[in-house]
C-alpha cells in the first residue's frame, strides 16, 4: 500500500513539474510577470487534490467489486471537492492571476487524471 501511493505521489509531482517547466515560458508571456506564480498554485492544488484521491484508494480496503466501485467513486468525489474549494479560496484571495490559476488547475486535473485511474484499477 505504501509503496503504490509513493509510486503514484512520484509520478504525480513528475506530471506537475513537467506541466510547469513546458508551460513557464508561454504562460509568463501570454499572462503576464504574476502568472507563473498562479500557473505553480493551480498544479499544485491539483497536486494536492489528486494526493488525496490517492490516499483514498490505498488506504481504504476493497475487497468485492462494489466496494471498489465505491472506494472509486469516493476518491473521485473528494478530489473535485478539494480542487472546487481550494481553486476558489485561491481565485478569491486575489493573490494570483485568475484566468492562468484557473487554467493550470483544470490542466493538471486532467494530467493527473490517468495516474489516478490507473491507481484504481491496480
Amino acid at each position: 500500500m505504501i509503496q503504490r501511493y509513493a509510486r503514484f505521489l512520484g509520478m504525480a509531482v513528475a506530471v506537475v513539474v513537467g506541466l510547469c517547466a513546458v508551460g513557464w515560458l508561454p504562460t509568463q508571456r501570454l499572462a503576464g510577470p504574476r502568472a507563473p506564480a498562479a500557473m505553480v498554485a493551480g498544479c499544485a492544488i491539483s497536486l494536492l487534490s489528486a494526493g488525496f484521491a490517492g490516499y483514498l484508494l490505498t488506504a481504504v480496503r476493497a475487497d468485492t467489486p462494489q466496494v471498489r466501485m465505491r472506494r472509486g467513486f469516493l476518491a473521485m468525489i473528494v478530489r473535485l471537492v478539494v480542487a472546487l474549494v481550494l481553486g476558489l479560496a485561491a481565485a478569491l484571495s486575489g493573490e494570483f492571476a485568475t484566468s492562468p490559476l484557473l487554467f493550470w488547475l483544470v490542466m493538471a486535473y486532467i494530467a493527473l487524471l490517468p495516474l489516478e485511474v490507473r491507481l484504481a484499477i491496480q
